[in-house]
Parts: C-alpha cells; structure tokens; sequence
C-alpha cells in the first residue's frame, strides 16, 4: 500500500515515516504527512522526530520492526 503526504504530496512514504504519523498522532489515523510535514505541524525539527524514531526502536516498539 502506498501512503502519500497528506500537505505536500510527496508519495510512498516509508516505513519509519509511517510509524512516527501512527505513534504521535494515533494507530487509527487516516491521513499521513512526510517526515518535513510532520516536523512543521508538531512545531520541532525533523532531526528531533528521527530521534524519536531511534528512542522508539530503542524500546522495541512494533510500529518501527
């Protein structure tokens, strides 16, 4: 299944962007943003998200497997 941004329309978001949009922003969502996207709507950078992202993996959150 391809995921596009739902702001800028960059296409075939990968996995890792995928799982940041369901962990923040809820497992239920139904629009997704880009990495850059995401960073802007949160209001932090998109190192910070990346962070996150290895936190969560970190932690073996199946959302980043």
């Amino acid at each position: 299944m391809r995921i596009n941004c739902v702001i800028c329309g960059k296409e075939d978001l990968d996995k890792d962007a995928i799982g940041i949009n369901k962990k923040l922003l809820g497992i239920d969502i139904t629009n997704y943003y880009c990495m850059e996207c995401l960073a802007a709507y949160l209001g932090c950078t998109v190192q910070e998200l990346f962070d996150k992202i290895q936190d969560f993996k970190d932690e073996g959150c199946t959302l980043f497997k």
